[in-house]
């Protein structure tokens, strides 16, 4: 085997962890493949024959590539003209895809992805390599052109924010399913008094439609179960289904999703609900398991 058959199978073997860095890097899974094929085009092009260690240099040239896309973002593509809602990993409830396993570990929920688009590129970027995948500083500086001491700080900011965020999500599955169901059985019978239950006091509802209709962003059991009269004709055409992990729904009218809805679910409490109702970035979801 020579040199370049040996790169491609190493560069091979560790795409899915490469995929996981770009989508936590960047909160989409169109732009982690895109980060992942631009990757191995500058190792393609590169010389390894002296790297010691191939992973760490894999890695390395991958945040590049996700560095750069973060920071071109904001001039590359349209804002929506409110909350931005990522773009989520949806799967059936009963079977999760086993690539879908690998881009959410360690629990990359929506909330979670949320506050990480909240960070400088330089941030998210120390923070998701050390915190996440346990990169050294000394590696990550060069990265982010500081030293491994203000790499450390970057890290620490956006784990302050981070950890400020929300409480720790719910790890039982079976118990966010219960609280999302209620949640949407309160919704279709018009039980707003049910709905407050469920909610924490400071909830939080965020709806990204695009970047041509306003968004939605409310705070508080009250003002999101008055805000939740708006929808809950659209709760008897849910579907459930697991988003970036956690209990979720996917509303279908017409045999097309119209939206989809994730919860964060704390101490048997909602504290996030994060609906995507962009009809052109909904099409481009793998949705495909709903026509089973």
């Amino acid at each position: 085997m020579d040199e370049r058959e040996y790169l491609t199978q190493q560069f091979e073997a560790r795409r899915a962890h490469l995929r996981a860095v770009g989508y936590r890097m960047l909160g989409s899974v169109s732009e982690a493949d895109d980060a992942v094929q631009e990757a191995w085009l500058r190792v393609n092009r590169a010389d390894a024959s002296e790297i010691e260690n191939l992973g760490g240099w894999l890695t390395t040239i991958v945040s590049r590539v996700c560095l750069d896309i973060l920071r071109s973002r904001n001039a590359r593509r349209e804002q929506p003209l409110g909350p931005h809602v990522p773009e989520p990993i949806v799967s059936r409830e009963d079977e999760v895809d086993p690539e879908h396993e690998t881009l959410l570990a360690d629990s990359v929920g929506l909330a979670l992805q949320v506050v990480l688009d909240t960070l400088t590129p330089a941030e998210r970027l120390a923070f998701v390599l050390h915190d996440m995948f346990g990169v050294p500083f000394d590696d990550i500086a060069p990265i982010v052109d500081r030293s491994p001491a203000a790499a450390r700080q970057l890290a620490s900011r956006a784990r302050r924010r981070v950890r400020g965020s929300a409480p720790p999500p719910d790890v039982d599955l079976g118990r966010q399913r219960e609280v999302a169901n209620a949640f949407l059985a309160a919704a279709r019978d018009g039980d707003f008094d049910a709905l407050l239950e469920l909610l924490d006091p400071e909830v939080v509802l965020r709806v990204d439609r695009g970047a041509t209709q306003p968004g939605v962003l409310i705070k508080g059991a009250a003002a999101v179960v008055k805000e939740g009269r708006r929808y809950t004709g659209g709760a008897r055409f849910a579907r459930p289904a697991l988003v970036n992990g956690a209990a979720g729904f996917v509303v279908v009218r017409g045999g097309r999703p119209a939206a989809l809805a994730g919860f964060t679910v704390a101490g048997g409490k909602i504290v996030e609900i994060d609906v995507l109702a962009d009809r052109a970035r909904l099409r481009e979801l793998d949705l495909a398991f709903l026509d089973d």
